[in-house]
């Protein structure tokens, strides 16, 4: 069940990023990409990571399989009702060349009172002007 998105419009973005010390509100970042994939694709890898973590908070599946490489991409996304999403933190960004590169973040998030993190190196590639989510990868 997707979460509203009304809810997000005018608030911070959950992917946290922000110009000049002030968040960016949903509809300005990340909402962008999430409510206009086929005219308004995330442009470079960063994006695409932080709009994938709104995604997940917001539990568009649909986003999160459109932006996943076919070669990799799984037929369903469960998500875990009990997750709540507190954070992301981008860590580094790698341009291999202009149609690969690797994202490091960290994801934090609390499953009945848990906290836990995700921290992994993402691979990217673009194909037919988008970029899209390959597979976690050790560095």
């Amino acid at each position: 069940m997707t979460k509203p998105q009304q809810v997000f419009n005018n608030l911070r973005c959950p992917c946290g990023r922000g110009v000049a010390g002030k968040p960016l509100l949903f509809d300005k970042c990340c909402g962008q990409y999430l409510d206009h994939f086929d005219t308004s694709p995330a442009p470079d890898p960063e994006s695409l990571m932080r709009s994938r973590y709104s995604a997940f908070v917001l539990e568009r599946e649909q986003y999160l399989l459109d932006t996943w490489s076919p070669t990799t991409r799984p037929p369903s996304i469960e998500f875990d009702p009990q997750a709540k999403w507190l954070g992301l933190e981008i860590k580094s960004k790698r341009m291999v060349d202009l149609t690969q590169a690797y994202v490091e973040f960290v994801a934090r998030y609390r499953i009945n009172g848990q906290a836990t993190r995700l921290h992994e190196h993402s691979f990217f590639i673009q194909a037919q002007n988008r970029w899209m989510y390959v597979n976690a990868q050790d560095q």
